[in-house]
């Protein structure tokens, strides 16, 4: 049952008990980026990211495309911008991908169509990307003579080096299978079947503790490229502070008693 509507502009916003549906809305422009839609998903995500009700949030694109990148008006507009002007508007941008990486929720993409430049941007923030068999990917930046500077960290810790060397370099198209070949997908199914996976992804997240999987979502932003000794102190201090948390306490004895936790339950 849908119990929650906000309205942004190009996003269609639901929240259906825990979990929030976020649509791109421009489906006549392929669910490219714009001024308007940078903002607008910044906005969401501020205001998503101090809910503690919001368990899992399910990021699609409304029409035939997840999302094609750039705007191509858009995208006109930075030619005859001063550079500063220029800064200041990938600065924005990159700010939109910030808030969607640090999302303390899971972020779960569900692609179809295709994914292009800034749209595998959105499947690099996110945590789970779930892709029709039939899409198609490619970071096209360099066929236009720019570069994905802005989501290069994202797409480098997703893809690794020598897939971005070769993907950034040519601009060259690739499929779901070389996407979740890569570490950028995590499930390729039908297109017919993406709802269900996600329902399947969403029923695993919502059966495990919801401080916990924020915890853990931290966890791999403050332990990831850092040497185990370095973060061993952290590491311990973590799991003993949710081993004797109120929903650590319950999952443990709930699993020990043979019963379901609290959460899942309530």
């Amino acid at each position: 049952m849908t119990n929650h509507a906000v309205e942004y502009d190009h996003l269609l916003v639901r929240r259906e008990g825990p979990v929030e549906y976020v649509a791109l809305n421009r489906p006549d422009m392929r669910n490219a980026f714009n001024p308007v839609l940078v903002r607008s998903l910044r906005e969401w995500a501020a205001a998503v990211s101090s809910s503690t009700a919001v368990r899992a949030v399910v990021l699609s694109g409304e029409g035939r495309t997840f999302c094609a990148g750039g705007d191509l008006a858009a995208m006109a507009a930075t030619i005859d911008a001063t550079r500063d002007d220029n800064v200041a508007d990938a600065a924005r941008l990159a700010g939109m991908f910030e808030a969607l990486d640090t999302l303390p929720m899971p972020l779960i993409s569900r692609v179809h169509g295709a994914a292009l430049a800034g749209g595998i941007g959105l499947a690099a923030v996110s945590d789970i990307v779930v892709a029709a068999e039939d899409a198609v990917f490619a970071l096209t930046e360099v066929k236009l003579g720019i570069l994905p500077s802005v989501i290069s960290p994202y797409v480098l810790a997703k893809i690794g080096r020598s897939a971005a060397r070769e993907l950034f370099l040519t601009g060259a198209k690739f499929g779901a299978a070389r996407a979740r070949d890569i570490g950028l997908v995590h499930a390729v199914v039908p297109a017919e079947a993406l709802d269900a996976e996600v329902a399947r992804y969403l029923n695993e997240i919502l059966t495990a503790g919801p401080q916990a999987v924020r915890g853990a979502k931290s966890l791999i932003r403050e332990v990831f490229g850092r040497p185990a000794a370095e973060v061993a102190h952290l590491t311990a201090e973590t799991l003993a502070t949710r081993r004797v948390s109120a929903e650590g306490q319950d999952g443990m004895r709930a699993f020990l008693e043979k019963r379901p936790p609290r959460w899942v339950r309530s």
